[in-house]
């Protein structure tokens, strides 16, 4: 009997197995599909244009009054009474106070009794004198006495004179028993009561009169901020009116704003060399008295107005690692590119651009997380609100300012 043996034959299916199997590998290798293409990011985009905006600077205040004067006393006795209510309106040289005039009244009258004692005695040394020159001529008195006689007349004159001034001073401190208002205004609290005993010697305050229409806000702007409006006006930047006059408003504590707009008085030309700022005067209006001595205001000075402001929502600048502003800028090849710029101001809700962007640039104002620079964008015109009226400055103060509902919600949308 014979064995054949066929090892080949029982090892073909399954290297057959094992071939099929790496040839349907390959084909599911060969058939896997490529990973689809990246979408462009959509970002929101504003054209920037030259726009002719008025500058303000923001300063921080206080109201003073227009005139001020302590009512003090200026003759020693007892306080008789008031003829005043306190806070209320006083003209000048209306009275205010009654010191006892008693002693006052002495005075003055001792010193005319002295006057005319010594008015007396000049008319009998005249005639004295008179008759000692007659009789010196025919000797009948010597030379000496008749010089004895012209010198005690011209003493007796001086006395006169002293006493016409004692009198007058008798008189100024009799009229100081009535203490009158030194100027128009409104009077304070009283800071003695009928019976105080006052003095001359140690000005012993009664009350103080100010005057409060109109009034005086003295500011303080920084040098810092002076120098570059200075800078701008000498290049043309800024524009002011025909007497070269800076307006200015007020803004009141509890945020409203003043009715009556005021004028720039002075500047002062000395800087604090601890604080580095500058004292500012502008003067207001104060009918109604709104305005106290002492109140904390902010005003807003108009100091001109630029004529080719660049304007940027806040939204559209950011800082880089070494703090320095910077805007997305999408080119006419729809590549976004980052750029430093510089920021001075704010209007509003908007930065003012001084540097670093061209009329018709599109800065990217919504999804800029979403982009690489130099990477490609789809821009979407955002539709802006109208331009504030005014720029305030300095721009550190307000960073914070909160961008319009419209750019927040495109914003939103855009990521």
């Amino acid at each position: 009997m014979r064995v054949y043996r066929v090892p080949f034959r029982l090892a073909s299916p399954v290297v057959a197995a094992t071939g099929a199997a790496a040839l349907f590998m390959l084909a599911a290798c060969g058939q896997k599909q490529a990973p689809p293409a990246p979408q462009v990011p959509e970002v929101s985009v504003v054209t920037v244009q030259p726009q002719s905006v008025a500058v303000t600077t923001e300063l921080p205040g206080r109201v003073n009054s227009y005139l001020s004067a302590d009512v003090r006393a200026r003759v020693d006795g007892v306080v008789l009474r008031r003829d005043f209510v306190e806070g209320s309106d006083v003209k000048q040289g209306q009275r205010l106070y009654l010191i006892d005039p008693a002693p006052s009244q002495a005075a003055y009258d001792s010193a005319r009794a002295t006057l005319q004692k010594a008015q007396a005695n000049v008319v009998s040394l005249a005639a004295q004198a008179t008759r000692f020159k007659t009789l010196v001529a025919a000797n009948a008195v010597s030379k000496q006495d008749y010089d004895n006689a012209v010198a005690s007349l011209g003493q007796a004159q001086a006395d006169v004179a002293s006493g016409r001034a004692g009198v007058e001073t008798a008189r100024i401190n009799l009229s100081y028993t009535s203490v009158v208002s030194p100027i128009t205004g409104r009077i304070g609290k009283s800071a003695v009561t009928p019976g105080a005993y006052v003095q001359a010697s140690a000005a012993t305050l009664l009350s103080s009169v100010q005057q409060i229409d109109p009034v005086y806000v003295d500011l303080t702007q920084s040098s810092l901020d002076g120098l570059r409006l200075r800078r701008d006006f000498v290049a043309g930047k800024l524009q002011v009116d025909s007497q070269n006059r800076a307006k200015v408003t007020l803004i009141l504590e509890d945020g409203t704003l003043y009715p009556v707009t005021g004028t720039l008085q002075f500047s002062d030309i000395t800087v604090d060399s601890g604080t580095g700022s500058v004292d500012v005067r502008a003067v207001f209006p104060n009918p109604k008295h709104v305005l106290l001595p002492g109140m904390f205001v902010r005003a807003r000075l108009t100091e001109g107005v630029n004529d080719r402001a660049i304007l940027v929502p806040e939204v559209g600048i950011t800082h880089n690692p070494q703090g320095q502003a910077t805007a997305y800028v999408v080119g006419a090849d729809n590549k976004a590119t980052l750029r430093v710029v510089t920021a001075s101001r704010t209007i509003g809700d908007k930065w003012v651009i001084d540097a670093g962007l061209n009329p018709g640039d599109r800065v990217i104002v919504a999804g800029v997380q979403k982009i690489q620079p130099g990477g490609t964008v789809k821009p979407v015109e955002l539709e802006q609100p109208a331009a504030p009226a005014a720029a305030s400055q300095p721009a550190a103060a307000s960073n914070a300012a909160a961008a319009p509902a419209s750019n927040a919600a495109a914003a939103q949308k855009a990521q």
